[in-house]
């Protein structure tokens, strides 16, 4: 089981990490189109800055709007940032359902792992807020039923694997020991200079093979047989 990031996708992230997220372009926004930009220039703005550089006022002026416009389509800022977080887990529950063809549980786990990691450092303004719940609203009804989305297919693969293998297995406490773990080193990967050398590795296969080698093995029954090939 491997999961995998291009080198060249974490080094171009780390030198620049605007350059994945959307650009914004007031010219190009009709008032139809208005919270999808409102949306985009948030993520753009959290891409720069992070979550704490983010305000209402310039979120408008790379929109080409008025300083109330925000407000007024999603009430405050915890407003915004919600509806960019659920955008955010509607591209990953988009990325997750891609996987769901493949039959093999292990190998689905593989690409959701993929999946996550691309989504982290290809989206980082919507990842940056996804998990933040001091800034958003985690009881707003569709950001709600997006991210359940989101985990249910990772916990559905997580049972397809232990009715195989260990039946006795937590499904819940598994899936969400594999979320935070992978989540994890999404937040480590665009910094993997210093993570190479904490891990003693200059190798990123290497380690994110051993990583995800552990999380595989951890799935088992301590008494059931691991396939080592």
């Amino acid at each position: 089981m491997t999961i995998r990031i291009a080198l060249d996708s974490v080094k171009t992230y780390r030198q620049n990490p605007s350059v994945t997220a959307a650009r914004t372009d007031p010219k190009t926004y009709h008032h139809g189109d208005l919270p999808t930009a409102l949306r985009a220039a948030t993520a753009e703005l959290i891409t720069e800055k992070g979550p704490t550089g983010f305000s209402l006022r310039e979120v408008a002026r790379r929109a080409g709007v008025s300083h109330s416009a925000p407000a007024h389509h999603f009430g405050d800022s915890q407003g915004l940032l919600t509806s960019v977080a659920t955008e955010g887990f509607a591209l990953l529950v988009q990325r997750f359902e891609d996987a769901q063809s493949i039959e093999d549980p292990l190998e689905r786990l593989t690409a959701l792992g993929n999946h996550y990691l691309g989504h982290a450092l290809s989206n980082p303004g919507h990842f940056g807020v996804m998990c933040a719940n001091e800034l958003i609203d985690n009881c707003n009804e569709q950001f709600s039923t997006t991210a359940g989305r989101a985990f249910e297919i990772l916990a559905e693969t997580v049972a397809a694997i232990a009715e195989q293998h260990n039946p006795e297995l937590n499904i819940e406490a598994a899936a969400t020991f594999i979320w935070s773990s992978v989540h994890g080193l999404a937040v480590l990967l665009p910094g993997f200079d210093n993570l190479e050398e904490k891990a003693g590795t200059d190798n990123v296969a290497i380690l994110i093979d051993q990583f995800t080698d552990l999380i595989v093995r951890g799935l088992y029954n301590a008494t059931a047989a691991y396939p080592t090939d």
